[in-house]
């Protein structure tokens, strides 16, 4: 049973905007009955080219319901570039948060705005050069690559949980794999500055505790985890892992992955983090 926010089984229960605009200024139809989820949205534009009504048709689950009656109201009032920045973690944030395994329903709502902004601008959305990687659910390498970017994800479950893919027969798991070791291989030197002044012990603490605060345990907290500085020794930070990451079994991969990641791109590259008991 999933664990689901008041405010996604409000909008389950009472969705907002169903339906579907006539003559929309944009429309688009994403995902596939055959995979489980699939949602049409449209949206039509006032006199000052701000959205003025939204509308959405879905067949899926409570969570994909539930986020695309959300976007729905998050457009109304907006102009398309506006629109245009609204996220899949937007989406989830604006419900209070999803099951980890649902992500994927928010995911989709963007994957739908997006299509319907470039329908609006008359823009093709085929990515010729784009290959499917998992067969089961028709997912592109692109699509996931942009999940990986976007989320920062850093294992094949959280891939599966945001995309779907690598869930039903597991053969596209090797190149799931690949996809994110060369998202995060293209990151590393591409992000890291060419050179930094030395940093003082106190500096370097200072700089790793707010790094923690500010941009790695939000992310971990989405989740339902947690992370603890215990020490700093030289160029070795020490944590302890809480909540759903000190059971999860993809841990090392996002320690490794996106949290000493993060350490090095913000405050060292010569930092590594590994853990230790609580």
């Amino acid at each position: 049973m999933w664990e689901y926010t008041d405010k996604v089984k409000e909008h389950f229960l009472n969705p907002r905007n169903v339906g579907e605009i006539e003559d929309p200024d944009g429309a688009a139809e994403v995902g596939s009955i055959a995979c489980g989820d699939a949602l049409k949205l449209t949206f039509k534009l006032d006199g000052n080219k701000r959205i003025k009504d939204a509308r959405f048709k879905t067949f899926g689950c409570a969570s994909a319901i539930a986020s695309a009656s959300a976007l729905t109201e998050m457009l109304k009032g907006k102009t398309v570039e506006e629109a245009t920045a609204i996220t899949n973690q937007d989406i989830a944030d604006y419900l209070g948060g999803l099951p980890p395994e649902k992500m994927h329903c928010s995911v989709l709502g963007q994957e739908a705005l997006e299509k319907a902004i470039e329908n609006y601008r008359g823009v093709g959305h085929k990515k010729p050069d784009e290959e499917i990687v998992c067969v089961c659910f028709g997912v592109t390498d692109g699509e996931i690559e942009r999940a990986v970017r976007q989320n920062r994800l850093a294992t094949i479950e959280e891939v599966t949980n945001y995309t779907k893919a690598g869930g039903g027969c597991a053969n596209c798991h090797e190149k799931i794999q690949a996809i994110i070791d060369r998202v995060y291989a293209a990151k590393r030197p591409a992000e890291q500055p060419a050179a930094r002044p030395k940093l003082s012990n106190i500096r370097k603490i200072r700089m790793i505790e707010e790094t923690i605060e500010r941009e790695i345990r939000p992310s971990l907290k989405h989740d339902g985890g947690d992370i603890d500085l215990v020490d700093v020794v030289g160029n070795r930070v020490l944590v302890a892992t809480r909540g759903a990451c000190a059971t999860c079994q993809a841990s090392q991969a996002t320690l490794k992955g996106f949290v000493e990641w993060k350490l090095k791109e913000l405050v060292s590259p010569e930092l590594v983090v590994e853990e230790v008991a609580p």
